[in-house]
């Protein structure tokens, strides 16, 4: 089959398409007819060779697909037939024309989208998911701050946070971009690179702040997270696009407020998180998957 395969870490014009060997789905396994896959950070990391895949999992970039059933391995207990419209979640291999996948990393497609809207959902969705309700423990009414809420990430995010009756806020580079937010359903938002982002959500909550902060940013943020972060409040660390390393006084600022620091990723969690995050999903929010509004015909 056909792949994107990087030979030299590097840019971009370091890909290219070559043969490889098409996968056989093992015990358990569903081989997927790949229509579509989509562009993670993660898959520019690994490009660069800053990321590699988890032991044993494939080289071949691509963390998530859409496509249909093209054969069902031994031992596959669900009900999954050849032809059907599937997406899933992965470790890698998804730049590719097959890829074999665990069934319990399977979901079935929404019937209201296409395969390529599809095929953005898992990675960014399940990560979403899995911050908010596996790692900080979202409740109902509590004020959730999403840093890049107009990234794939933090659109489901907000759209999540909703749907748990929590109230989302969100930091934007734009003011374009903080309107996607507040259009998918955020209460607020503030630019993360004018002013200070913590007075902002301090002075909407009435200095209450952030229960939850999901934070893919890091270093250059500390600070104004642990100023505008609730007391008792959980601050969830998926990223570091702003740098590891802190000066300062942060344990103390943290320890003033009884917050709780906790770090997660996603893709080296073992098959059997995974597949109990992919059942959450599949029961509390997959059913919400709707059609989108149809756009109106452009008038003569």
């Amino acid at each position: 089959m056909l792949a994107v395969c990087v030979d030299v870490p590097g840019g971009p014009e370091n890909l290219r398409v070559g043969t490889v060997p098409k996968p056989r789905p093992k015990d358990g396994e569903v081989l997927i007819k790949v229509h579509a896959t989509a562009l993670n950070r993660a898959d520019t990391l690994q490009r660069r060779g800053l990321y590699p895949p988890p032991p044993g999992e494939s080289d071949i970039l691509g963390l998530e697909v859409a496509g249909t059933v093209a054969e069902v391995g031994p031992g596959v207990r669900g009900p999954w037939v050849p032809e059907d419209r599937v997406m899933a979640l992965l470790c890698g291999g998804g730049y590719a024309e097959y890829v074999a996948v665990p069934e319990e990393l399977l979901l079935p497609v929404p019937p209201g989208l296409t395969l390529c809207q599809a095929a953005a959902v898992p990675e960014a969705w399940l990560t979403a998911y899995q911050l908010l309700h596996l790692v900080a423990e979202v409740k109902a009414g509590e004020v959730v701050l999403v840093h890049a809420g107009a990234s794939g990430v933090g659109t489901a995010a907000v759209q999540l946070a909703r749907l748990a009756g929590a109230v989302p806020v969100v930091t934007a580079g734009s003011a374009q971009k903080v309107d996607a937010a507040v259009a998918l359903g955020a209460a607020a938002g503030f630019l993360h690179s004018q002013g200070d982002f913590a007075d902002g959500v301090l002075g909407y909550t009435g200095g209450h702040g952030a229960d939850v902060i999901l934070d893919c940013v890091g270093g250059t943020m500390w600070e104004r997270n642990v100023r505008c972060l609730a007391v008792d409040g959980r601050w969830v660390l998926y990223g570091t696009l702003g740098g590891k390393a802190v000066q300062g006084d942060l344990l103390g600022h943290l320890l003033k407020k009884r917050g709780r620091l906790i770090t997660s990723l996603l893709r080296s969690r073992s098959l059997q998180y995974k597949a109990d995050l992919v059942k959450a999903f599949s029961e509390r929010a997959l059913p919400f998957f709707t059609d989108p509004p149809a756009r109106p015909e452009a008038s003569d």
